[in-house]
């Protein structure tokens, strides 16, 4: 199952430039990188990105972080991926621009 991780452009060139991260200020604020399933993507987007364009998605297959991922109640009482560990580079299936068309982040085939 791929889960998804959103970042402003400097976030993603941290991440490409050390190779991990330890993720975004409010996963640094909260102890865990903040994932979304791609059920969930869209809500964090307009949440959390109202507005921002020059984002990236990054995904990740979650099977592929094993016991680092916990499943917790968050938003609404819906259970999130979240990330006890660095993101490494080579932990992303792939990485894509998520690009603000009429106020609306639109999200990739892909992740369908």
């Amino acid at each position: 199952m791929l889960i998804y991780k959103i970042f402003r452009q400097e976030e993603w060139k941290a991440l490409c430039d050390a190779g991990q991260t330890d993720g975004a200020p409010v996963d640094l604020a909260d102890g865990y990188i903040h994932f979304s399933t791609a059920d969930q993507a869209a809500e964090t987007a307009a949440k959390h990105f109202a507005g921002e364009d020059d984002l990236m998605l990054l995904a990740v297959e979650a099977e592929d972080l094993g016991a680092a991922l916990k499943w917790e109640s968050s938003r609404g009482g819906a259970l999130f991926p979240h990330l006890y560990a660095p993101l490494k580079l080579e932990n992303l299936h792939w990485a894509l621009p998520l690009s603000l068309e009429d106020g609306v982040h639109q999200f990739p085939d892909q992740m369908v």
